[in-house]
């Protein structure tokens, strides 16, 4: 083999090992999670927390997770006038003038996304999801869920509920978000 071939089978081999280092890792980490939710769900079948919470649970309730996460819901970014206006100036006395003018358009509302409203604990349970923060609290319960939506990072998600007419959801840094992820599936 000539140096050029060896340069590119060695390229390839290390891309080769850096991908294989990268899944590894990553199993590693699912392996540790899925040993979390197995006791988590072990304790919860023995009618105990798994973590320590100062919620008030339902009757049967378990608590499973605990991480911090942000609260957002839809909202509208601020709207504008589109139009234009004209106008005329009298003068009445030395100093003083009329106006009249008059405006033409209409307002345009803002574009609806999805804002970050809150900071706070987040919590699973075998019943519900809950949020609460300093500002905001919320709850969202299982047998009143339409669906949810994750994005590829694992670190925002979407519920939507069938008795709110707002999209919600929270917000995770990407460790919290992949752990997330494993305990609500």
């Amino acid at each position: 083999m000539g140096f050029i071939a060896d340069f590119k089978s060695k390229r390839v081999a290390n891309k080769a090992k850096a991908t294989y280092e990268h899944k590894h890792m990553r199993w590693e980490q699912d392996s540790e999670i899925f040993k979390k939710i197995n006791e988590a769900f072990t304790l919860a079948n023995q009618g105990k927390d798994a973590v320590e919470n100062s919620l008030v649970n339902k009757s049967g309730e378990c608590v499973l997770w605990h991480g911090q996460g942000s609260f957002h819901e839809a909202g509208k970014t601020p709207g504008h006038y589109e139009g234009s206006s004209q106008g005329l100036s009298i003068p009445i006395v030395a100093g003083i003038r009329y106006r009249v003018g008059a405006m033409r358009g209409t307002y345009v509302p803002g574009e609806e996304v999805q804002v970050s409203k809150d900071e706070g604990e987040v919590y699973i349970t075998t019943d519900r999801l809950i949020f609460t923060g300093s500002t905001h609290s919320k709850e969202w319960s299982f047998d009143k869920w339409i669906g949810a939506q994750c994005d590829a990072t694992e670190t925002t998600y979407l519920f939507h509920v069938s008795n709110r007419e707002k999209t919600s959801g929270l917000a995770f840094d990407p460790a919290m978000g992949r752990e997330f992820n494993r305990f609500l599936a």
